[in-house]
């Protein structure tokens, strides 16, 4: 199995992880492009750091609601594509140091993982649409700007000046991820500075340099463990977000259901990979009713079958490649993303008898039987799990653990 071998080891081991996206964004509650997706002026948009004032943010109680449900690592937009820095940083006047907040986000957050020993990860966008020197020319995730004051290797020590604090004001932080390298500037020396900083913290793939893992989002095909010219393989974390219009706070969001993550959770820890889920905090620094929800339901099921994913990948032992296998020592693990049909699971061409089958989502015991069936005794005998709930269980995804 995959391993770093050094400090980045931490996100091999911790596999769901809660995203927030968190910003001036908020206050309108449209989205969080909202600056670009709605055209809205940039001195109109500035004006939303006077309003900034998070009354209800509480950081202990973040990480208390990621830890209570499963969830084992966080990362947080320190700067998303609007330039509105959650820190006081020294190269910008666009800060939460402006807001009639005042107060480091970053700071609070990064002190309540500290007290919990939850690993915290910043969230960096490469565009940005207030530095005048990013060369902001209409492409995808870029507004327009002044091409007279765009100037990229300046925007490129900016940008440097910005990582250095973010690697050295808030102790130990275990991840920068990048997100929008619209220009596809290769500049390992920026991997190398946050390597030296901060030797525990994995880098993503969206930055300058390949990077630590690959991270698919949304529905798009899970990446190759060879993407981005990378010459071994690497880890995969996929990303999504509870709402299905937004990453940041929307008023009127739509939702996707507990199932639907389920399915995806179990398919890509199943595989190997992380799973990073996103919730959009509102402007008091709330995380909406609806979007609470989803989070718990997906830590209600995590936390019962934990287990299943400390467990190497297995495939190729079952003739159904829709059910994925996990393996640790003399246990098997395996899991059903899709709806069950029957009352019965057919594991061909296992054909040797369990200690005990498990149904892990509940402890309950599974009866097995290695008799053939009926219509294919020409196959011989076969493992075979019978008596399952199946209509009980189609609201969730079933783990069934194999003991040898």
């Amino acid at each position: 199995m995959f391993r770093f071998n050094d400090g980045r080891d931490w996100f091999l081991r911790r596999r769901l992880g809660l995203f927030l996206h968190w910003g001036l964004y908020a206050i309108n509650g449209i989205q969080e492009q909202e600056q670009q997706r709605c055209g809205v002026p940039a001195d109109e948009y500035r004006k939303l750091i006077g309003k900034f004032n998070p009354r209800r943010f509480d950081p202990d109680g973040w990480v208390d609601f990621a830890l209570r449900n499963g969830f084992e690592y966080m990362v947080i937009t320190a700067k998303h594509h609007d330039g509105f820095c959650l820190w006081p940083s020294r190269e910008t006047e666009f800060h939460v140091g402006s807001t009639p907040f005042g107060q480091d986000i970053l700071a609070r957050l990064s002190e309540a993982c500290r007290k919990r020993e939850l690993p915290l990860e910043f969230y960096y966008s490469i565009v940005d649409w207030h530095q005048e020197n990013y060369p902001n020319i209409g492409r995808h995730h870029e507004i327009v700007t002044d091409p007279a004051r765009h100037d990229w290797s300046r925007y490129l020590e900016f940008l440097k000046r910005q990582i250095t604090e973010l690697c050295t004001n808030y102790g130990t932080i275990h991840g920068i991820w990048w997100d929008m390298n619209v220009p596809q500037v290769k500049a390992p020396e920026v991997h190398e500075l946050i390597r030296r900083l901060q030797p525990c913290a994995v880098i993503n793939n969206r930055g300058f340099v390949p990077g630590d893992y690959s991270t698919p989002e949304r529905d798009n095909d899970p990446e190759s463990a060879n993407s981005d010219g990378a010459d071994a393989p690497r880890p995969v974390e996929a990303c999504q977000s509870v709402g299905v219009n937004s990453w940041g706070y929307r008023k009127d969001e739509d939702y996707y259901s507990i199932r639907y993550f389920l399915d995806r959770i179990d398919r890509t820890l199943a595989a190997g990979g992380n799973y990073l889920l996103n919730v959009g905090p509102d402007a008091d620094g709330v995380i909406p009713p609806p979007a609470r929800a989803v989070v718990e339901g997906v830590g209600t099921w995590f936390k019962r079958v934990r287990e299943a994913f400390d467990a190497d990948p297995a495939a190729g032992l079952l003739e159904n490649t829709q059910l994925p296998v996990t393996r640790r020592e003399n246990r098997l693990y395996v899991h059903c993303p899709d709806p069950l049909e029957s009352s019965t699971l057919r594991l061909w061409p296992m054909n040797t008898a369990p200690r005990r089958v498990t149904l892990l989502n509940t402890g309950e015991a599974v009866r097995w039987t290695l008799d053939p069936v009926v219509y294919e005794k020409n196959r011989g005998s076969g493992l075979r799990l019978t008596g399952i709930p199946a209509d009980r269980l189609n609201d969730t995804v079933p783990i069934f653990k194999l003991e040898f």
